[in-house]
């Protein structure tokens, strides 16, 4: 290994490094999630076509598959060094503390801080779940097909529609997305301060924008199973 490389490893190797990954790959995978919502909200347009269409477009994307291996390699990274950096303070204080409250400034520890590894293994067992579902559950070959500008695509919009009829999605979705929002709520905050990209005047500014940004996000995607298992 050539010594940049190896320059490169020790970094990557350090706590700084560690919560430098965390915080690029959350932001990263945050992008993802306000794209995701994106789509999804498309399901309340007056085009009653509008949310199918863009999944076809996203899915016909020349560089899906290489966007998808990206995605991929983010959550990997950002799951294995998050685990790490808990596995690490728990053998640094193995017996934790008698009794948690908020630190405040400047650690801004919270209930949302405290339970990340926890908001995050339950975030990743829900993907699983959630990609079984979408993206490999049915299509074209089993009746759920549409026709979009004279081409057979498939019907994502009925699959939303079926799966979030049954109260177990209609309901485990929500909340998941309240879940999300705790992850959120610590993690777009830990993010920037990790990059260094806070100046101290404006760290109260960023943790509250960070708050009401993953609120929004949560709340925008339990929207949605909500409405359908209420409205259909």
């Amino acid at each position: 290994m050539s010594q940049t490389g190896k320059k490169l490893l020790a970094v990557f190797r350090s706590s700084i490094g560690r919560k430098l990954l965390t915080g690029v790959t959350g932001l990263a995978l945050v992008v993802f999630l306000l794209e995701h919502l994106y789509s999804n909200l498309l399901y309340f347009s007056t085009d009653p076509d509008a949310y199918n269409e863009n999944a076809h477009f996203l899915i016909s994307l020349d560089l899906v598959y290489v966007l998808e291996l990206g995605l991929l390699t983010f959550f990997v990274v950002h799951i294995i060094v998050g685990v790490s950096i808990y596995l690490r303070k728990r053998k640094a204080r193995p017996d934790g503390y008698a009794k948690y409250q908020s630190a405040g400034k400047p650690s801004r520890q919270s209930l949302s801080s405290r339970t990340m590894i926890v908001t995050g293994l339950v975030l990743l067992a829900f993907l699983v779940i959630h990609i079984i579902s979408f993206k490999y559950g049915p299509g074209i070959e089993e009746g759920f097909v549409v026709t979009i500008d004279g081409e057979p695509v498939r019907d994502l919009k009925r699959l939303l529609e079926e799966k979030f009829q049954h109260p177990a999605y209609a309901f485990g979705y929500p909340f998941v997305m309240i879940l999300l929002g705790f992850h959120l709520r610590h993690g777009i905050w830990s993010a920037f301060q990790s990059l260094g990209a806070m100046n101290p005047r404006l760290t109260p500014v960023v943790y509250t924008l960070g708050g009401v940004l993953a609120v929004l996000i949560a709340v925008g995607f339990l929207v949605l199973p909500l409405w359908i298992f209420f409205s259909t």
